[in-house]
């Protein structure tokens, strides 16, 4: 199972290659080996990526798990782990070495799963229905009502196309004697075809050859199909029904995937707070107002779904969500209560549900099941306590899973009375031997458990399935689970073919002309909350770097302190700005430069420091995370490097050299530029590019004013040298030049930085493009009268075109902090609190509807 090396020099190469290849993995005992036969030879479906790896020595597979790697980690693949420190966007983990399935194999597969999917659908229906299982006998009624999964709200709900399983995942393994075996129904919420998917897209991008000549089945064609049946669930009769995909947020493990599908398939990505019910009917909340709802695809678990009448504390569903789907005007996959069929236990009463329901066999068994809430079933399982794994028979949270023979005698006695009181909460199953497959780790091929997780969608005449699958990699060889949360990993699943790979494409071809548009959708009003953030957050982390650079640069030991007096003005506008705490009084400037840049450092590294560069970039990251449907890669790439520049100095403020504090301010300066760039030449001139720049001229707009009015307030406001500073801040000093061949003077800096509506750091710049984005809004195009936002845009766009920069040459030395250029600026910082404030009450609060049930924009909430 390792490479060995060769004492011969001459020999090593040779060795290193029969090692990438797989020649000296021999199986492990009691386990099937999925690469070797019995004889020891490469199985044929395997033999194509076998001679690949042949042309490979141990340090090309390396690179081939490398690549794969820094693919994963470019693209922002990840997942949460649980209760573990760090496990936030724990990156996505994936062997190079696919697992490969022949196409005869496959069809056995296949046949099976269609037929256990049909019966578990069959079950649902019944037990949401007439329940003649239960009535018949066939089916225990415990294991149906006393489930914490049944949910009694739901029965008699009417599902469409009697189809409540719509998309259904099995992990199966197989047997040492090389049987497959289901070992886990998913019903509810079969996660991880994305990662599917992601993973197809890693190794086809490593093996091309290889892929493209073992004639590997793609996965385009499944999920067209789900697309299709999806669309057909919708009640209403429209060409293009509004589906979207359900997340509990964020914090959920597989996000990544959520968004990442949500964007493959074109369905908006939203939480229950973007989602209404109104007269019974589900409601997306968007710009225009509210726009309905067809289909939802969940990731939310079926209690979560609506606190009305399923769990009351839930802050992940819709209230009213149920009465919405009784009421047959949405649809939803899977059909709540779906969990129901989930249950352990359940897999127990398969083989003769399936006699009574399909008059068939059960084609693929379930790894042997026992459920104790029977007398026969709980005696035997009391005499082979010590070789079976128990486990709750319902599906629960933090539900315990006891391994028989790791339990000393005492524990099998406490086991066993817990179980007496209330068997029918308890399953037992046989341990499972997992089959091993070749995985690359430390830099050697090593045999390592796999489990494969296959999906499902329905169709109009059954199901189909996802000719490939999600293999999962357990973290050791005596590892009894394989879990990505316990540290395992993922392969790429290879189904073959026995003849020409079709070319499918996720893209419906189609001769009806297509009816041309500009924009998509309309945007969400949390999205637009979210892009308008983050601008924000992208210009207050430019802004703040800037005007720390500028102000480090002015105290550092090479100028001696030299430009003490022009340091004041720089100070208080970060003090105004929240950056700093406090500013010295000028005569003590001097004395106290070391606790200056200790907190000018710390406006930089400390990330308990609200106003902080890391604390903006974590909130950019942090929107970043919830955009991820709605960003490019590049863009991501670029939030994702911005904590790069901080990880590599010190975190430690303290001891941090000055020059390393100015080389991470201009790396993030750069990264921001790229940022920006990326949003100005890439994003289309649609809703959320103008959400996105409003965000990042408000947030220019409070940082320009608030640096004029320190200057102004300064004793040496007519300082050339305090007058470069503030151009060098506003990234405005070639312009300067290149119009005045002369020092900085007063008026003529205040005319670019206030006036020019040519300067893209100006002030009216700011309001020109602030006012443009507003009058492209729908609710400001549909207004008779001017909205609250629009009535503070206007009238402060107004006192600033009106101001005459000349009046500052006029002005009495010592006076400027009283002129009314002074008062200007201080009522553009307090006004953009109050825009912001507008825009939020106007576009991301909840909206309305006509009483004739019609979609219909709210009234602007007025500003605080």
């Amino acid at each position: 199972m390792i490479f060995r090396t060769q004492n011969s020099a001459s020999t090593a190469p040779a060795a290193a290659r029969a090692a990438a290849s797989c020649a000296d993995l021999t199986g492990v005992k009691g386990h099937y080996d999925e690469l070797r036969d019995d004889s020891a030879k490469v199985r044929a479906h395997y033999e194509a990526l076998v001679a690949d790896l042949k042309k490979r020595d141990a340090a090309g597979v390396k690179r081939l798990s490398d690549t794969a790697r820094r693919l994963l980690a470019e693209r922002g693949v990840s997942f949460n782990v649980y209760n573990a420190k760090g496990g936030m966007d724990t990156p996505w983990m994936m062997d190079p070495v696919p697992f490969v399935i022949s196409a005869k194999e496959w069809e056995g597969i296949e046949k099976a799963l269609i037929q256990r999917a049909t019966l578990l659908n069959a079950v649902l229906v019944d037990s949401y229905g007439p329940q003649q299982l239960i009535k018949r006998g066939d089916l225990p009624a415990a294991l149906v009502l006393a489930q914490p999964a049944y949910l009694r709200p739901c029965h008699g709900i009417p599902v469409p196309g009697e189809k409540p399983l719509q998309v259904y995942g099995a992990d199966i393994a197989r047997s040492p004697d090389g049987q497959w075996w289901v070992i886990a129904d998913r019903t509810q919420i079969p996660t991880g075809a994305g990662y599917a998917l992601e993973n197809r897209l890693i190794t086809s991008r490593l093996l091309p050859e290889v892929f493209r000549d073992a004639r590997v089945r793609r996965l385009a064609g499944f999920f067209r199909q789900m697309q299709q049946s999806l669309a057909a669930l919708a009640p209403r009769r429209v060409e293009e029904p509004r589906v979207v995909l359900l997340t509990p947020g964020p914090y959920n493990e597989t996000y990544f995937e959520q968004a990442y599908l949500a964007r493959y398939l074109g369905y908006t990505l939203v939480e229950g707070e973007d989602l209404t019910v109104r007269d019974d009917r589900v409601y997306l909340k968007t710009l225009s107002g509210l726009e309905p709802v067809d289909v939802i695809l969940r990731r939310v678990d079926d209690d979560f779904c609506d606190p009305l009448e399923l769990r009351n504390d839930s802050m992940l569903g819709v209230p009213g969500l149920v009465r919405a789907v009784r009421a047959g005007n949405v649809a939803l996959a899977n059909a709540l209560g779906s969990g129901l069929a989930e249950a352990p236990a359940m897999m127990a009463f398969l083989p003769g549900l399936c006699r009574k329901l399909l008059n068939e066999d059960l084609l693929m068994p379930s790894v042997a099941t026992w459920w104790c809430g029977q007398e026969t079933p709980m005696r035997e399982v009391e005499q082979r306590i010590s070789s079976l794994v128990f486990k709750s028979a319902f599906r629960v949270r933090g539900r315990e899973v006891h391994f028989g023979g790791n339990l000393s005698a005492t524990e099998h006695a406490a086991l066993l009375e817990r179980m007496r009181f209330a068997p029918h909460r308890w399953a037992a199953q046989e341990k499972i031997t997992f089959s091993t497959a070749p995985t690359w780790e430390d830099g050697k091929l090593v045999h390592k458990p796999v489990s494969v997780r296959v999906y499902l969608v329905a169709t109009p005449d059954g199901y189909m399935v996802m000719p490939g699958a999600l293999t999962r990699v357990a973290s050791s060889l005596d590892s009894p689970l394989v879990s990505m949360q316990k540290g395992g990993s993922s392969k790429d699943t290879w189904v073959l073919s026995d003849g020409p790979v079709e070319n499918v494409t996720l893209l419906s071809a189609t001769r009806t002309p297509v009816e041309l548009r500009r924009v998509g959708h309309n945007l969400g009003s949390r999205v637009a909350n979210h892009l308008f953030w983050l601008g924000r957050y992208a210009e207050r982390a430019e802004s703040t770097a800037r005007l720390l650079r500028s102000t480090l640069l002015r105290c550092s030991p090479e100028s001696g302190m030299s430009e003490t007096p022009l340091l004041l003005p720089l100070l208080e506008a970060l003090r105004s700005l929240g950056i700093i705490e406090q500013v010295p009084s000028a005569t003590l400037l001097a004395a106290q430069q070391e606790q200056i840049e200790a907190r000018l450092l710390q406006a930089i590294f400390d990330a308990d420091h609200p106003s902080s560069i890391r604390s903006n970039v974590a909130h950019i990251q942090r929107i970043g995370v919830l955009l991820r449907d709605r960003i490019s890669v590049d863009t991501w790439r670029v939030i994702s490097q911005l904590s790069d520049a901080l990880d590599a100095a010190d975190n430690s403020a303290s001891v941090t050299p000055m020059s390393d504090a100015l080389n991470v301010l201009t790396r993030i300066i750069l990264e921001l530029a790229s940022f920006h760039g990326l949003a100005k030449e890439n994003m289309t001139r649609a809703q959320g590019w103008m959400f996105l720049d409003m965000g990042h001229r408000i947030e220019r707009t409070v940082y320009i004013s608030e640096l004029l009015l320190a200057g102004l307030r300064s004793a040496d406001a007519e300082n050339p040298s305090l007058l470069e500073a503030i151009l060098e801040v506003g990234d405005s000093t070639i312009t300067y030049r290149n119009r005045y061949s002369l020092l900085p003077q007063l008026a003529a800096v205040y005319d670019l930085l206030m006036l020019d509506e040519l300067n893209p750091r100006g002030l009216r710049f700011q309001f020109q493009r602030i006012e443009g984005h507003f009058r492209h809004l729908p609710r400001e195009q549909n207004s008779a009268l001017l909205t609250p936002a629009m009535r503070v845009l206007i009238e402060n766009s107004t006192r600033l075109q009106l101001c005459d920069p000349t009046e500052l040459a006029r002005v009495e030395p010592g006076q400027w902090s009283a002129s009314q250029v002074a008062k200007l600026l201080q009522q553009l910082i307090d006004a953009m609190p109050a825009l912001s404030d507008a825009m939020s009450a106007g576009y991301f609060a909840h909206s309305t509807i006509s009483s004739s049930g019609d979609v219909a924009p709210a009234d602007p909430a007025p500003p605080r």
